[in-house]
Parts: C-alpha cells; structure tokens; sequence
C-alpha cells in the first residue's frame, strides 16, 4: 500500500506511475560510501525523478533536472547482474516513487541480491528491502523562493505517518544531513525524533553536508560533541573521499 502524501497546499498527485518501466539515471558498481553498511562493494541504481528538491541535493540529475533513459525492469535486471554483485541499492532522486520498484526489488530479491532502498521517507511501499535507508529532509534542505519549489517542498518533504511505518516495517537506518556550522539541525532532529516511536539511538546517523573532502573533514569533527552526547553515530561520505563528487561513484 502507498501512503499518499499530505500535501493540504496543491492538487498535483505527487505518486507518479508506470507499469512496465523506469527512467534510470545511473546504474553502476562502486562500494556504499554512506551509512551503517559503508565500504560494502555495491550495485546502485539510481532512479531520475523525485517529489523534493532539496537546496543542496548533489544529484540535481536524478531530481532537479531529472536524465536518462527508459528501461524495463528486465533491462535493469540484466545490467544489474553483469556485475556479479550482491548488495543493489534502489536510489535517486526518490525510487519509491514509481510502481515498477515493487516489481524490481522482487525480482532481486528472487535472486537472492541483499536490497538497500534510499528514501526521503514521505512514501509507504509493500516490498523486500534488507535496509531501508530513510532521510527524512530537515529545514535545510528547503530551496530558495526563486525556484518555485519552495512552498511544495516545505510541505512534502515530512510525512510522519509514512516515517513511523517504514520504522516499524523494515530494518532501517535514520540519515540526516546537517551542517554545523549554519542553523539548529541537532535541535530539529531531536523534535522529529520526540514524534516517533521506538527509534533506536545506534540507527539514527548524522552526515555532514558538503561535497568535498575538507569541508566534510571539517564538519564531521565538529559534529562528534553531538554524537557521543547523544549516543548516535556519525557517517561519513567515503565515496567523496575516494573519488570526489562525481557520478558513477
């Protein structure tokens, strides 16, 4: 079942929908930079579309100007497998925006592939995900007025009902990016946080912001206070590290 978004502010359906098809931005292998199963030798597929446009979003591909072609979820299965991988991470953009990923991660999960699906956490889905990688969108990520996005953003980018459920569903990880040195994110996340349920210390994980390697050295110091106070965790990006911000990484 998919939990449609709370959006009081406009009449657009923000679940877009395909039978047979998946606009793919990226598919390729590298290892998991991010999260709790970082280093892990990987397949990702990014998927190009998605309901928020975050200020700072590194994949403007997938999401500002969405790109790629159109493959079936047979052509997706077949270049997945070329790599002989286990571990597919469903990404984007916003995967959990289109009908045929239910139909993907099956079909991975058929083959026996360890699934990871990266969300924003504002969509409710029935299928198999060994890891489901929520970041729910903090104030920060609002964009400017002059995008024209601003107020649908603002009003989409939570949705607490869905939060809750993928909590309760599946195994999870809660990745919030922060920055800092601008703004009150800690205070933010500790109020989100007050709202749901049975939220473990050790799955909530806190990434700075950045897209180079000392910007992201910086903060991920200045965030340690925060960690141990807290008894979070910390995660760094090591694919910026590894190969800068570059697709394909």
């Amino acid at each position: 079942m998919i939990t449609q978004l709370q959006d009081a502010k406009t009449n657009h359906n923000l679940l877009v929908s395909s039978n047979e098809r998946l606009r793919i931005a990226e598919i390729f292998g590298s290892v998991q930079g991010e999260g709790i199963w970082v280093g892990v030798p990987s397949v990702f597929v990014r998927v190009s579309g998605c309901n928020l446009r975050c200020a700072w979003c590194d994949t403007p591909y997938a999401s500002w100007n969405p790109e790629g072609p159109t493959l079936t979820v047979t052509e997706v299965l077949r270049r997945v497998e070329e790599y002989r991988i286990n571990h597919v991470v469903l990404t984007g953009g916003e995967p959990m925006l289109f009908d045929p990923i239910e139909d993907l991660a099956r079909k991975l999960k058929d083959r026996n592939h360890t699934i990871t699906i990266e969300t924003a956490g504002t969509i409710v889905r029935d299928l198999p995900c060994d890891l489901m990688s929520i970041s729910p969108k903090l104030a920060n990520s609002t964009p400017n007025a002059e995008s024209g996005w601003r107020e649908r953003h603002d009003a989409t980018r939570l949705n607490l009902p869905a939060l809750q459920e993928l909590i309760d569903k599946y195994p999870y990880q809660l990745k919030f990016v922060v920055n800092p040195e601008t703004g009150d994110d800690v205070s933010e996340i500790e109020s989100l946080l007050g709202n749901l349920m049975d939220v473990e210390g050790s799955r909530v994980l806190l990434m700075p912001e950045g897209v180079d390697s000392e910007t992201l050295h910086r903060r991920s110091r200045m965030l340690v206070p925060t960690i141990m106070a807290h008894n979070w965790r910390l995660t760094q990006r090591l694919h910026i590290d590894l190969f800068g911000n570059t697709k394909g990484t």
